[in-house]
């Protein structure tokens, strides 16, 4: 298992950095932080509690810390996440306006979940012999995008792969993770751009994207794969009567290029399916 676990410590603020590195450094997926309350670390074996409250200040400072106030991650904010240095992704709530230009974007956080980047190598070597295209489902925090890239790796052993890491997330820059020997990434791009660019400038066997969440993604994913491409992909939805009663997805139904649906479980287990009959 691989995480820069210094660099989620480093954008803490220091009163908390103790406790959470002592209560959540092996096991932690995710701290809450939510203003007027205690911080909550969500671990594999139970939950704690700091004692200390969180202040508005404590909030802005992890924002400011995780985004070296960049441009990108500044627009990033906008659409209610940051991807801080090491992978590890910070979603954000609070109170939302609209600018003179007609855009909303966040301007008082009160709540921030910060899920923890790890790297499991070797977790997708049962999926190693499966052929074709693979989506990838389960709930928030089940371990999508910890198993979309292992796969990817074990597919690029075998054929050029190009990885369109709209948040960051599969690869950050700098984070360490082996990305593998033919594996292309393309970082901070919209998925339906970023696929249109990949498929004609690096000529890929298989294009790689992590959670599926808009119209544009799927038609992006479509195009793609009727160009003779693999895919492989994530999306939100609890079973595959779930993901076929969702709208959004129906595009991906109707096509028929997804081959095998790999089904996550809170409980980390996975079973595998037809997509499609």
């Amino acid at each position: 298992m691989k995480c820069l676990w210094h660099e989620l410590i480093s954008i803490l603020p220091a009163w908390m950095r103790q406790e959470v590195d002592r209560l959540g450094q092996d096991s932690m997926q995710e701290l809450r932080l939510r203003h007027g309350y205690q911080p909550e670390l969500i671990c594999k074996a139970g939950g704690h509690w700091l004692q200390r409250k969180v202040t508005r200040e404590d909030i802005n400072y992890v924002i400011n810390m995780a985004c070296h106030y960049s441009p990108w991650t500044a627009a990033s904010i906008s659409q209610g996440y940051l991807t801080a240095s090491g992978g590890h992704r910070i979603g954000i709530c609070g109170q939302m306006r609209c600018n003179e230009q007609g855009k909303h974007t966040i301007q008082e956080p009160s709540s921030l979940c910060i899920r923890v980047a790890r790297d499991f190598p070797g977790i997708a070597r049962n999926l190693e012999h499966i052929k074709g295209s693979i989506l990838i489902i389960g709930s928030p925090g089940t371990g999508k995008t910890t198993l979309l890239r292992d796969l990817i790796r074990l597919r690029s052993a075998v054929a050029s792969t190009a990885v369109v890491d709209e948040r960051g997330e599969l690869f950050p820059p700098g984070c360490g993770f082996e990305i593998g020997s033919r594996t292309d990434v393309l970082s901070f791009c919209p998925k339906p751009k970023g696929i249109d660019m990949v498929l004609r400038a690096m000529g890929p066997g298989t294009i790689a994207v992590d959670e599926i969440t808009s119209q544009g993604d799927c038609e992006g994913l479509i195009r793609a794969g009727w160009c003779g491409v693999t895919l492989l992909a994530t999306a939100h939805a609890q079973s595959k009567a779930d993901l076929l009663s969702r709208p959004v997805y129906k595009p991906l139904v109707q096509s028929g290029l997804f081959n095998s649906l790999v089904v996550l479980n809170r409980d980390q287990t996975w079973r595998l399916e037809r997509t499609f009959p």
